[in-house]
């Protein structure tokens, strides 16, 4: 859906106005003429409802900018312009009736040169509902391609997408300080007043974000900039606020402060369906906001979300600061065996191991001491030979006297046996 604005009689200044207007609803603003815009209005049924609702508040946000002009929402742009050019007033024209409600207007409504006007008036075709009782073929065969796409256009049979001035789009703020700034909390207070503005102008747009971008200009003449990367879209100026002081905190700039520019990237926001029959889950942003605190008590590097690591080695992975997005989910198939997890023990325990004919029989160590029933293996592994961490070992799954199972480990490097964990 896409709606039209049009002032019919515009001043001095009116244009830049008119354009505020429009970009306060929609980051795809086309500017057709200096006194009529279209904006893409789909995003905004998730946060108004439908079009008449829609096209409520935005005669309600124009009449607080002492706008007054014509509005139009029809399911392409060329039918929204026809209609706000030449209907006074608020006017919706559903999909399929926009031929009946544009009827009435005159044949020089049309974007048509004087040449095929004069030819359909010499027809007896006056308006818009009779031109559009005529055969497309016909018109194809008398009036060529341009005729028929005029036809299109009064039957409403166009589809095109808005053409957006991109360069109007801005979800960032400026602030030149005329005092330096050293403190953190008369810096807050500025980028709060900062994320208030952006984060209204992107619930305006039905809009959210997932990368919050700070720069600081110091008076050293340096530059400092810090990149909040969030794993979930979200427009919470409090919450967003909260997130730039913690990682401040970590973070200071070190120097007193003259500009803040601060930026937001816009994405489309989530959309969440909530369970019936499962508790609430915490919001994200509150999530979000325990893991910054966390971050700032044990550091970055100690606090994420763990991913396995792209080897063969055991139990290898990293800690990522950022939670992945959303992972795939695999069905367990049912499966007739009996399934063992396995609990390592963290640090491995050190033992002395007994081995006869090249299998071992009996194990010591602070955790684990007895006779060897049963040994599986051994499994050779090694890997990253070429670095400092490189690993050569020797696996052996083992069954003590009374049923325990446990994984013994020969480090061929070390010349060591270790037990690196039990089978529950």
């Amino acid at each position: 859906m896409y709606a039209c604005i049009h002032l019919p009689r515009s001043g001095e200044g009116t244009g830049s106005r008119l354009s505020t207007l429009a970009q306060a609803f929609s980051p795809k603003v086309e500017i057709t003429a200096p006194e009529t815009v279209v904006i893409d209005i789909a995003p905004l049924r998730r946060l108004f409802g439908g079009p008449d609702k829609i096209a409520s508040e935005i005669a309600r946000e124009a009449h607080k900018m002492k706008l007054e002009g014509n509005i139009a929402i029809a399911a392409n742009p060329d039918i929204a312009i026809l209609a706000a050019r030449n209907l006074p007033g608020v006017t919706i024209l559903p999909p399929g009736e926009e031929c009946d409600i544009l009827a009435g207007l005159r044949l020089s409504a049309l974007p048509i040169d004087e040449e095929t006007l004069e030819t359909l008036q010499r027809w007896g075709i006056r308006t818009l509902g009779e031109f559009c009782e005529l055969p497309p073929d016909g018109i194809a065969e008398r009036l060529g391609q341009r005729g028929l796409e005029i036809l299109k256009l009064a039957r409403g049979e166009t589809s095109r997408p808005v053409t957006p001035d991109l360069e109007t789009t801005s979800y960032t703020e400026q602030i030149d300080l005329e005092d330096p700034v050293l403190l953190l909390e008369p810096l807050l207070f500025l980028l709060s007043r900062a994320l208030n503005e952006i984060c209204g102008r992107l619930s305006r747009q039905s809009m959210a974000t997932t990368e919050v971008r700070l720069t600081l200009d110091l008076v050293s003449k340096a530059s400092f900039g810090r990149v909040l990367q969030l794993p979930f879209a979200t427009r919470d100026a409090r919450a967003l606020l909260k997130l730039l002081q913690l990682d401040l905190e970590a973070h200071p700039p070190g120097a007193p402060i003259r500009a803040v520019t601060l930026e937001l990237v816009p994405v489309e926001p989530r959309i969440v369906q909530g369970d019936l029959y499962e508790p609430p889950k915490p919001e994200p942003e509150k999530l979000e906001l325990t893991l910054g605190k966390i971050r700032a008590m044990v550091g970055v590097a100690n606090a994420g979300s763990p991913r396995l690591s792209n080897t063969h080695r055991r139990d290898a992975w990293k800690m990522l600061a950022t939670p992945p997005g959303p992972s795939l989910v695999f069905a367990r198939q049912p499966h007739e065996r009996l399934q063992l997890a396995f609990r390592y023990w963290r640090p491995p325990v050190s033992a002395r191991v007994e081995v006869q004919d090249g299998l071992p029989r009996r194990v010591s160590s602070r955790a684990v001491q007895g006779v060897i029933e049963q040994a599986a293996g051994p499994w050779r592994s090694s890997g990253d030979w070429w670095a400092p961490n490189a690993w050569d070992r020797e696996e052996w799954d083992i069954g003590i006297a009374g049923g325990a199972l446990y994984r013994l480990v020969r480090v061929i490097a070390m010349r060591e046996w270790i037990l690196e964990g039990s089978y529950d």
